[in-house]
């Protein structure tokens, strides 16, 4: 997949799936504004993917923030003279614990960053360049969506806003710009850390591919769906999960009579 002469922003781009998306795009020839909170993230990220000349700036910010976000869409466009991609991968996670005890104010906090956010950089991408240049988006969801994560009540719920979110704009951005999703299972993040590290060795024995997932593994297919390989490809939700949803889903089907077919008897 080559890219030259494109240009992307990717939010929460200092760490994680963010960083290995940067990463990818820079490789396949694409110029890259990453966007993340913390000025020390953003250097290290900056070190961490070398010397791009031209082609790569980290911009500050808070990815809950419309004001924000629409800074970076716009010192991209200034920078490169262009917006061909944008990826809203930067997300959070509180609070833990139930829907009914969680602290309103980080519920809240949660939708701007998981919800609110990536809207905003939508618009400002939209007005500023792919009205009348096309382009594509990614969102990076959650496989939880399908499911049920314990005490993920707010990540999960936002990030199902997020994802019937990503299917109204690609019905109605579609033909200029192709809008997708993500689903990524369980990847050994900094985000998704105090879910693997305490047992990672047990986690992976319960996926089909006998592992967890690798930021680049999730970067590999955001990537995919940005490109023009994907030229048909819109409103979709691509399950990247190692098996663990197919694992489930095999666990909740009922055994079929022994011997039997499996058919429903007359």
């Amino acid at each position: 997949m080559r890219m030259e002469g494109t240009a992307a922003v990717v939010t929460g781009g200092s760490r994680g799936i963010g960083l290995a998306v940067a990463r990818e795009l820079l490789d396949a020839g694409a110029s890259v504004l990453i966007g993340a909170r913390g000025k020390d993230g953003l250097e290290q990220a900056l070190a961490s993917l070398g010397p791009a000349p031209g082609r790569l700036i980290a911009a500050a910010g808070d990815a809950g923030d419309e004001v924000d976000v629409r800074r970076w869409a716009g010192l991209a466009l200034e920078t490169f003279g262009r917006l061909d991609f944008v990826v809203c991968n930067a997300g959070a996670n509180h609070p833990l614990g139930p829907a009914v005890t969680s602290d309103p104010t980080a519920w809240r906090d949660t939708f701007a960053v998981n919800v609110h956010g990536p809207l905003a950089l939508v618009r400002a991408a939209w007005e500023g360049w792919m009205r009348e240049h096309g382009g594509s988006v990614v969102t990076v969801v959650t496989e939880g969506v399908h499911g049920v994560g314990p005490g993920l009540a707010a990540y999960e719920t936002s990030k199902a806003a997020l994802l019937q979110l990503t299917k109204h704009l690609a019905a109605e951005l579609a033909p200029r710009v192709r809008v997708n999703a993500v689903s990524p299972g369980l990847v050994r993040t900094e985000l998704a850390r105090f879910w693997w590290e305490r047992d990672e060795a047990g986690l992976a024995a319960g996926t089909p591919l006998r592992r967890l997932g690798e930021p680049e593994d999730i970067a590999h297919a955001v990537v995919w769906l940005l490109s023009d390989e994907a030229a048909w490809v819109t409103g979709a939700d691509l399950l990247v999960d190692g098996g663990r949803r197919v694992r489930a889903g095999m666990l909740a089907s009922p055994p079929t009579p022994e011997g039997g077919s499996g058919r429903r008897p007359d």
